[in-house]
C-alpha cells in the first residue's frame, strides 16, 4: 500500500463521514451509472472505480449539468440493448445533441486522463492502453535497455466509421 492509497482512503473516508448516508446513497448511484455509461462507451469490461470516482467528479465540478446529463445517458443506454459504443453515440446524439458533449468529456476523461482541465490519471490513461505493447509514455522507459534496436509489433489497420458528428477542432496550448 503505497502512501497515495493511504491518503486517498483516509481523504475518502473523512468526506464520506462529513457529507452523510444520504448523499453517499445518491453519489453512489451517480457513480455506478457512469461507470456503466464508461464501460459501454470504452467497450471496457473493467475499468478502475479510483479514476471513476475522481473523473465524475472533475466533470461535474466543471458543468455541474452533466450529472442529470450521465443518468439520463445510463437510462437511455439500460432502456435499449446497444451492441457497441458506436450504437450507443450514435443513439444518444439523435435521441439528445447535448449528449454529445457529454460523451466527449467522459471519453476525454477516460483516454486522456483529463476532467475540468486537470490532470486526473496520466500512466493509467486509456490512451496509452491502445499502444502499451509498443510505445510507453513520457518518462517512462519500461522496455529495459536498448529496447529501441528491436523492431516494433505489428499494428492491425483501425476500421470502422465515427458514431457522432464532427466537432470544432480546439487546438491546447502545450
Amino acid at each position: 500500500m503505497s502512501r497515495r492509497d493511504v491518503l486517498m482512503g483516509g481523504m475518502g473516508a473523512a468526506l464520506a463521514g462529513a457529507t452523510g448516508a444520504a448523499a453517499a446513497t445518491s453519489d453512489d448511484a451517480d457513480i455506478a451509472a457512469f461507470m456503466a455509461v464508461s464501460q459501454r462507451l470504452t467497450d471496457r469490461d473493467t475499468l478502475d472505480i479510483r479514476i471513476g470516482h475522481a473523473l465524475f467528479a472533475g466533470i461535474v465540478h466543471a458543468t455541474p449539468t452533466r450529472r442529470d446529463q450521465v443518468s439520463r445517458l445510463h437510462d437511455l443506454m439500460t432502456k435499449n440493448s446497444f451492441a457497441s459504443a458506436h450504437d450507443l453515440a450514435k443513439a444518444a446524439e439523435q435521441a439528445d445533441p447535448g449528449f454529445k458533449d457529454v460523451i466527449h468529456d467522459i471519453m476525454t476523461g477516460w483516454y486522456r486522463g483529463l476532467a475540468d482541465h486537470k490532470v486526473v490519471v496520466y500512466r493509467s490513461a486509456l490512451m496509452f492502453d491502445i499502444t502499451k505493447d509498443a510505445v510507453y509514455p513520457k518518462t517512462y522507459a519500461a522496455g529495459g535497455p536498448f529496447y529501441w534496436t528491436q523492431t516494433p509489433p505489428e499494428v492491425a489497420v483501425p476500421t470502422g466509421e465515427p458514431a457522432l458528428s464532427p466537432s470544432t477542432f480546439v487546438v491546447e496550448p502545450t
